[in-house]
């Protein structure tokens, strides 16, 4: 089978980590924007996730700020281009949509980047909650502006819950 799942508890509520042929896949929040069907991540297998599970908790114990995990992440190639950006937004900070699309070539496509941040597979991981609206204010996140506010708070504080 070349899907595999598990599920993990966090301070955001249980997530699922998909592995897709060894890579990580997805990371979906229970009651998640654009979360696929259950029957779509595979069997239950937590070994091949073991490492993505290590890092996450890293993360929520405030113990990593960057994770190095291999990513085999389903889009087109302007939401690859806009997930891969968003890695580049540094932990504890934030960037508007506008301000992602010009760092992507694409000035004036910041609605574009904000579709393209809602259909991201891997949240915390790539870390879409760190896009704020032009003025600063939360917009839309695929796991609920509360978990967004929460986990913006969280890597403000250093990583301490």
């Amino acid at each position: 089978m070349d899907r595999v799942h598990t599920v993990i508890d966090s301070p955001m509520g249980p997530l699922t980590l998909v592995a897709d042929r060894g890579a990580l896949a997805g990371v979906y929040m229970d009651s998640q924007l654009y979360r696929p069907p259950q029957e779509t991540f595979g069997v239950r297998d937590d070994e091949p996730l073991a490492e993505a599970a290590g890092q996450l908790a890293e993360y929520f114990e405030g113990r990593r700020t960057v994770f190095d995990l291999p990513m085999r992440l389903s889009g087109t190639p302007f939401q690859r281009t806009v997930w891969a950006a968003l890695q580049e937004i540094p932990y504890g900070e934030t960037a508007t949509y506008g301000e992602l699309a010009a760092r992507i070539g694409r000035p004036g496509s910041a609605r574009a980047v904000g579709h393209a941040n809602g259909r991201n597979p891997a949240g915390i991981i790539v870390p879409c909650h760190r896009l704020v609206g032009s003025t600063g204010e939360l917009r839309g996140y695929g796991g609920g502006i509360d978990r967004k506010e929460r986990l913006l708070a969280f890597e403000r504080r250093g990583g301490t819950p």
